[in-house]
Parts: structure tokens; C-alpha cells; sequence
């Protein structure tokens, strides 16, 4: 039985990749030890750790162009609090578009002034803000690129004089972005890159080393760099799965090949929000994101039908968070369009049982 897992994090995995984790947790390269047993200063994992960074910015096309890609823990929640121990040492500018953006300001607001140069919450977060300007006195400029709870997503990335900085949790590897363009990305693994427990940190290492502060050495970004990750104990099992999964886009024709089965499954699902007329969108048209679709019943009497239709079909993790309301389709680059085509066949089902 195929179940259609439509979660918002942590995700779907590919079944390669899945097959993959699990085999290492018996046997990791003929060692007759378990991942989860080896030492992590051990060839075996220190070469993993090596792939998994050199796969990131390989991924990314940032090779040779002064970046580093680090695995460290703590989620994304962590790095709302070390980009600005790290970076902010008198202003720094924030795009709030939802839940996650509104932490990270709360977070920079410790270590000096924030601006927020612009936000979206008088409407719920429900459209990207656009037209706003960037002040050149800042020390960096923060965006999430992609609101998993609202839908949103930002299409054009902002161009700066300053140093930009982006959390890609709910989107990275799933589009072709310049990301030279950006000084320091952060993601948290368990939306596009694999189970929880690691986030993918990758930075311009010229950006670093300008705060007076003395930074404790577990949120230190250079420190992590020099150590190779391996400051304290990294999470092996989390970092061995984001290398697999890597290696599996890699395979898979990488980011420009992913980009287009992301938007052919996107449209799918779109096009039937707006061709159903028992079903409406949450995001604004223009701002829709490629990952995750929300929508809302025009009839919330209609839900218990819809939501049998869905168990039926085994239809699983559609609900939408408690913010929004109704339903989410998180479509992240391991899901087949086959699963989006079964939702879609029980959205337009539904006409026929009301």
C-alpha cells in the first residue's frame, strides 16, 4: 500500500534514499558496525561529512567562490540566534513573512536594533511584501524564502549592497536560484534534505570575524568551520541521510531537473484549486509556493467528506497548521506528481459527493 505523504517536516524521502539509511543502520560499508556506532572521527564518517559538504556547495554552484558548508544541530531555530551572534554588531534588516522570520527577529533583537523593513502579517502572511527598499547602513539583510505554514514563496530574491542573508528550510535544492548572491544560507534538514537532527549551514567566509563580541565557541561559525563539523559530536545518522538524498538529486539531473517536476506538480495541484469551485487558495496567486500549497474548503460542512475521501486514498499529513486552517499540500522534491494526481482526483471527486 503506497501511502501519499503530504507532511510539512519532517518530509518524504525518496525509497532509494530510505533503503539506503536503514541498510547503514545494520552495516555501514562492510564494517559490520552500525552508523549509529561508529566513531565519527572513524574514515568512514569523516568521509561522509566530507561528501555531504562538498555535495551542498557543488549542489548550489558555489564551488570556488570562497564558501564553506557546515552540518551543525539545533534546527533553523538555532540559527536565528547564531547568524546574529555572529554578524550583527550595530543594525540588521528583516523581511517578516510568517512564523518563522517573526522568531528570527525576536532572536537578532538580543544582540542589537532590527529593522523590519517590511511584513505581510496584517494579512496573515498570506502574500510576499514587494517595492521596499533596503538601507545600505545595515549589517545584513534576512529573508525566509519560502513560508511553509502560509504558502508563500519569494520568486524574485532581493538584490543588496549589503550582506544577504536567507533561511531556505522549506525550499532548498528545489529551484535554480544565483545563489552567490547570498553571503550566509541556513536549512534545517527535515523539510527538502532529510530526517531532523542536522541544518545545513553554508557561508562566505569573508563575512565572518566583524563583531567585537566574543562569541561562546559552540555558536561560533568560524570555529565550526575549522573543525569541519566536527566541533562537538555530529548527529551521523541525520548527516549520513542529507549526503544519500544529495547524491540522489545529484543523479537525478540536480536542481534544474528538480525545478521542473517541482513546478509540474505545483501547477497540478493549482490548477485544480482554481478550477474547483468548493475548493480556495490561502496564498495570493503571485506568491504560491512551488512547495507547499495551502487551501481551504469554500464550505467548511464539506470537510468531513473530504477528509474521508482523503483517508480513503491514503492521503496522509494534508491538514493545514493551526494558523492557517483547512489544508497543505507540502509537495518537497522527493514526491512523485503521481501522489499529486491522486489528491487532485480526490479534490475534484468531491464535486460528486456534495
Amino acid at each position: 500500500m503506497k501511502i501519499h505523504n503530504f507532511s510539512a517536516g519532517p518530509s518524504i524521502l525518496s525509497k532509494e534514499v530510505i533503503e539506503s539509511a536503514a541498510k547503514s543502520v545494520i552495516d555501514i560499508n562492510n564494517s559490520s558496525l552500525s552508523l549509529l556506532e561508529i566513531s565519527h572521527r572513524s574514515k568512514d564518517f569523516v568521509d561522509i561529512m566530507e561528501n555531504a559538504q562538498n555535495l551542498a556547495i557543488e549542489l548550489l554552484g558555489l564551488e570556488n567562490k570562497g564558501y564553506k558548508a557546515i552540518y551543525l544541530q539545533g534546527g533553523a531555530s538555532m540559527q536565528f540566534l547564531m547568524c546574529a551572534y555572529n554578524l550583527l554588531e550595530t543594525k540588521a534588516g528583516y523581511l517578516n513573512t510568517g512564523t518563522w522570520s517573526t522568531k528570527a527577529i525576536k532572536e537578532a533583537k538580543l544582540f542589537g536594533e532590527v529593522v523590519e523593513i517590511e511584513s505581510s502579517k496584517s494579512k496573515n502572511f498570506n502574500y510576499i511584501p514587494k517595492n521596499y527598499f533596503i538601507p545600505d547602513d545595515l549589517d545584513y539583510f534576512h529573508i525566509t524564502t519560502n513560508n511553509t505554514i502560509f504558502g508563500t514563496q519569494i520568486k524574485d530574491i532581493p538584490v543588496t549592497t549589503i550582506p544577504l542573508i536567507s533561511d531556505m528550510s522549506s525550499d532548498i535544492f528545489s529551484r535554480r536560484i544565483n545563489f552567490s548572491s547570498f553571503d550566509l544560507i541556513y536549512a534545517g534538514a527535515q523539510k527538502n534534505m532529510g530526517p531532523a537532527g542536522t541544518t545545513l549551514v553554508v557561508i562566505k567566509e569573508n563575512i565572518l570575524g566583524k563583531v567585537k563580541r566574543n562569541i561562546p565557541s559552540m555558536l561560533d561559525y568560524k570555529i565550526h568551520i575549522d573543525k569541519g563539523s566536527m566541533f562537538n559530536t555530529p548527529p551521523v545518522f541525520s548527516v549520513y541521510t542529507c549526503m544519500l538524498n544529495l547524491t540522489w538529486l545529484k543523479k537525478n539531473g540536480g536542481i534544474e531537473a528538480i525545478e521542473k517536476r517541482n513546478n509540474d506538480k505545483a501547477k497540478l495541484i493549482y490548477d485544480e484549486i482554481d478550477n474547483n469551485e468548493l475548493f480556495v487558495g490561502f496564498a495570493n496567486t503571485e506568491d504560491r509556493s512551488a512547495m507547499n500549497a495551502t487551501f481551504n474548503l469554500v464550505n467548511d460542512n464539506h470537510s468531513e467528506i473530504f477528509n474521508s475521501l482523503c483517508s480513503k486514498a491514503n492521503i496522509s499529513g494534508i491538514n493545514g497548521h493551526r494558523s492557517v486552517g483547512g489544508y497543505r499540500a507540502s509537495m518537497y522534491n522527493a514526491m512523485d506528481i503521481d501522489s499529486v494526481k491522486v489528491l487532485t482526483e480526490v479534490m475534484s471527486e468531491l464535486k460528486n459527493k456534495v
